[in-house]
């Protein structure tokens, strides 16, 4: 067993997230203009490896049927305010008014509004008419009730997210959610999530999934780190997962993509998920800052809202420009939150790289002063 004692019999291995890694260049140079970014999920192709996360600040129909034309993938949250009103703006407008005191209470009590079947369908339905492909998201359990429901109103992909997914659910007291018949009893890919281990995510890959969501806790508005004290440098996480999509694609022969799902606000962050073994990203804050984004600059976690333990907080992340400018730019800003799909490409082509399966081969250096190093004037000017 690899690792460092951390006291007596105690055995503990380093993981790394993406502040201590760096990508080293490859020995030839590609033009990015010629690099290829497209990826798939089931038959379904995107032109972008980019999710925007289901998060009721970062995607509603709108903002979906943007991102869908711009080539990428938004999911909309089908246990959010968007299901649970039919106006969901003035729900909206109290949680980005209200105080810091005031605000995971008042997210609270606008959660417990139910959530309308109706509106499910509506939501769906308002996508699919823009011609974009239509995804979205609910929690495990709830997932038996509303997957039926939302394929019959036409989504594309369905997603099952919880803070800590795993094959086998044991409980006492309740049923949990058999992903393998619930993969076999739709008919659309399905991505489940989210898990950190290499065990977890073999074992998720043999129910049935068509794509496996990697993170626990590294969101910008999650506070699941500090509330329960688990999770994985995504680094790590994903190096783990990308190695049981290898094992199981080698006894199998079938390939179910990675997705990295959160820590990741710059191009330079999501260039090191993709070279960790990433076949897309799934990215919230970035996109809580578009102006389209429905929490104008505002941005909560998914379980910032439970009654019982709160994991998320309401963070302000400002709004620095259109959906447009933060995927392909021109960026107005020098700090990578910008012009994301072109970031990706110039790093794949100076790392000598033609599309995202050879970036997972590229060499990564353990670079804990990567972002300090010669910067002096950057930080204390407060330019980053």
């Amino acid at each position: 067993m690899g690792g460092f004692y951390i006291g007596k019999e105690k055995r503990a291995r380093k993981a790394y997230g993406f502040d201590e890694v760096a990508l080293v260049p490859g020995n030839k140079t590609l033009d990015p203009g010629d690099i290829d970014i497209k990826w798939k999920i089931g038959d379904i192709n995107f032109d972008i490896p980019i999710i925007a996360s289901a998060m009721d600040g970062v995607v509603d129909t709108n903002f979906a049927v943007r991102m869908g034309k711009l080539g990428g993938l938004a999911v909309l949250n089908l246990e959010g305010v968007h299901t649970r009103y039919e106006n969901p703006t003035k729900m909206i407008e109290e949680i980005i008014n209200s105080s810091n005191k005031e605000a995971i209470k008042i997210i609270q009590n606008i959660y417990k509004e139910p959530i309308k079947e109706e509106l499910i369908e509506k939501r769906i339905k308002q996508m699919k008419k823009e011609k974009v492909i239509t995804a979205v998201s609910c929690t495990p359990q709830r997932a038996t009730h509303f997957g039926p429901i939302a394929q019959e109103a036409g989504v594309d992909i369905f997603i099952v997210q919880a803070t800590v997914a795993t094959a086998e659910y044991m409980s006492s007291k309740k049923k949990g959610l058999n992903i393998k018949k619930f993969c076999k009893g739709l008919s659309v890919p399905i991505i489940a999530g989210n898990c950190v281990t290499y065990q977890s995510a073999y074992d998720l890959m043999e129910t049935g999934i068509d794509a496996l969501l990697v993170g626990v806790g590294p969101g910008a508005a999650c506070t699941t780190r500090e509330v329960l004290g688990i999770g994985v440098p995504q680094v790590t996480a994903t190096v783990d997962a990308s190695a049981a999509r290898d094992d199981y694609f080698k006894k199998s022969g079938r390939y179910v993509s990675v997705i990295t799902d959160g820590g990741m606000r710059l191009g330079g962050d999501i260039c090191k998920a993709f070279a960790s073994g990433a076949d897309a990203v799934m990215i919230g804050s970035a996109f809580a800052r578009a102006e389209e984004a429905p929490g104008k600059g505002y941005h909560w976690g998914m379980a910032t809202s439970d009654k019982n333990l709160p994991r998320g907080a309401r963070v302000r992340v400002g709004t620095t420009g259109t959906l447009k400018d933060i995927l392909y730019g021109p960026a107005k800003l020098d700090d990578g939150s910008q012009n994301l799909v072109w970031a990706i490409k110039t790093c794949m082509g100076y790392c000598g790289v033609a599309n995202i399966k050879e970036m997972h081969e590229v060499e990564m250096v353990i670079a804990p002063a990567i972002k300090s190093e010669g910067k002096f004037f950057q930080h204390t000017q407060n330019l980053f």
